[in-house]
């Protein structure tokens, strides 16, 4: 169960949809559980399958399944996409892993001088929770910290110290001293 499933008792949210006193899950949020449901009963940490026949099961267009892949299924959050058009076309999705010291090194230089978006951030803190580097607890708090509600910044300085404090939080993590 990913970070946001965990707390969703307690946040909704935007893959949320309340109809009718009902709260209905989205489409993509649906493909994206459904998919990472076939990786985390997969031997080998990926799955391949046509982008048509998952389509078909979603009664969707590809393209919808194109949204999902590029939106929940990147590096940034763990996963590496290799995709075939034509012909049917096939997905290839492979969860990576934060193996090593050199994966949280790699994942530093990415925040090092940039700034970070509020969506970036909580996918980012998902991934190290999903790695067990963080505890749901501590990704919690660190969520509530970086939440644009809780900086109370123009934007382009909220994303600026909210990446200051992921780089912090992966200094904190290759310590080894700790």
């Amino acid at each position: 169960m990913d970070f946001s499933g965990k707390i969703s008792k307690n946040i909704v949210s935007a893959d949320l949809v309340k109809k009718r006193g009902i709260i209905m899950v989205t489409l993509a949020k649906q493909i994206e559980e459904y998919l990472k449901s076939l990786l985390e009963t997969s031997e080998s940490n990926s799955i391949e399958i046509s982008r048509n026949d998952l389509a078909q099961v979603f009664m969707c267009v590809p393209s919808q399944i194109n949204y999902v892949l590029e939106t929940r299924f990147n590096s940034n959050v763990g996963y590496l996409v290799e995709t075939r058009r034509g012909g049917g076309g096939y997905i290839r999705i492979v969860k990576l892993g934060l193996e090593n010291e050199d994966d949280l090194i790699q994942m530093l230089d990415k925040t090092s001088n940039n700034s970070i978006n509020q969506l970036s951030a909580e996918k980012l803190l998902q991934r190290l929770v999903d790695e067990d580097l963080l505890t749901l607890r501590e990704g919690l708090l660190l969520k509530a910290i970086t939440d644009n509600n809780n900086l109370q910044l123009a934007a382009a300085e909220a994303d600026l110290i909210r990446s200051k404090i992921i780089k912090t939080i992966l200094v904190t993590l290759l310590r080894e001293d700790m």
